[in-house]
């Protein structure tokens, strides 16, 4: 029987890709409906992909095995804890909050409820990702000495740059999907951050929309990670990018995770489109999910996985304000 899943909120625009996807697994999943605080928003989606608007939480939890919370970052806690009670298995949106304290709550209160709680890290879907961390794994290249990588893409306006709702700019929003790669590769923790942040394409907001990171993890590895809201906003593809290069003791190891695409240019359309022939990683992300609840299985990319990316994206604003290297984990 199919697993019916609703999304609470298409407040990011990656609502509408997971509905597409569960879509396409039709048989083993059904997108049940969309319920929104922004009703005029919802329904629009809902009218979009033939499902029903629920005027409710409640309503729309009767109707699901398990829901996905695309809201404002600062509402994850919100929502989440909505469906913990609800007794609903979560596919959160990354970052998994705003807040440590929240963070910790949202994945107490899932805990206490028995209801699995998934972050939406897709980039762990992503083939030459995988590819990557299994030739590490397999000591093909010995031991990791140093990393390098970057998260470009266009600037998302709405409430990504209201720092109340986001939490944050271009860092909070980039830097937490390479992290999370880093610590699934590495099996190990960050214990420092240093960042610079700012202004640099988009001087009319009043949130960064570039940083810097430098991160050392356990066993000494050292990495730094460049995010930005650089991309043309009108005429970009999409996300942007992300690169990694691994340094490791026996040679090195060079990522492009977008790469595998073919570049369209439209004058009807007045911006360029990317056609990818590789894997969907938002497909990966949601078959992953509706797996765990038909298996009735643990979460892949767990509440404290998101806990730990958002953490380091925290420290880096830390770091900015202070100036200085700041110590991980973070007090609070």
């Amino acid at each position: 029987m199919a697993v019916r899943i609703g999304v609470l909120s298409c407040a990011h625009m990656h609502a509408h890709s997971y509905a597409a996807c569960l879509q396409q697994l039709s048989g083993r999943a059904q997108l049940a409906g969309f319920y929104d605080d922004n009703a005029e928003r919802g329904r629009s989606a809902a009218e979009k992909f033939g499902v029903p608007f629920f005027d409710s939480c409640n309503n729309l939890f009767n109707s699901v095995e398990g829901v996905m919370v695309c809201s404002e970052n600062a509402k994850h806690e919100e929502h989440v804890l909505l469906a913990a009670q609800a007794g609903k298995p979560v596919l959160c949106e990354k970052p998994i909050s705003t807040s440590i304290p929240s963070a910790r709550m949202m994945m107490n209160a899932c805990q206490s409820h028995g209801v699995q709680l998934m972050i939406a890290f897709p980039c762990r879907y992503n083939a030459p990702i995988v590819r990557m961390r299994q030739l590490i794994a397999g000591g093909v290249l010995g031991k990791i000495l140093a990393m390098k990588g970057t998260n470009h893409g266009s600037m998302p306006g709405g409430w990504f740059v209201d720092r109340e709702l986001a939490g944050g700019g271009a860092v909070m929003d980039h830097a937490v999907h390479v992290v999370d790669v880093w610590r699934w590769i590495l099996g190990r923790e960050a214990v420092s951050v240093y960042a610079e942040a700012g202004q640099l394409f988009y001087p009319d907001i009043s949130i960064d929309d570039a940083g810097l990171l430098s991160l050392e993890f356990e066993g000494g590895v050292f990495a730094t990670l460049d995010t930005s809201w650089s991309r043309p906003k009108a005429s970009f593809p999409i996300w942007g990018d992300v690169t990694m290069e691994i340094v490791c003791e026996k040679g090195s190891i060079t990522l492009d995770a977008f790469n595998q695409k073919i570049e369209v240019y439209n004058n009807d359309a007045v911006r360029a489109r990317w056609d990818c022939w590789t894997d969907n990683i938002d497909l990966g992300l949601v078959n992953a999910f509706v797996k765990m609840i038909q298996e009735n299985g643990n979460s892949p990319i767990t509440g404290y996985d998101g806990l730990k990316a958002m953490e380091a994206a925290l420290g880096a604003y830390r770091s900015i304000e202070r100036g200085e290297p700041v110590a991980l984990p973070l007090e609070a």
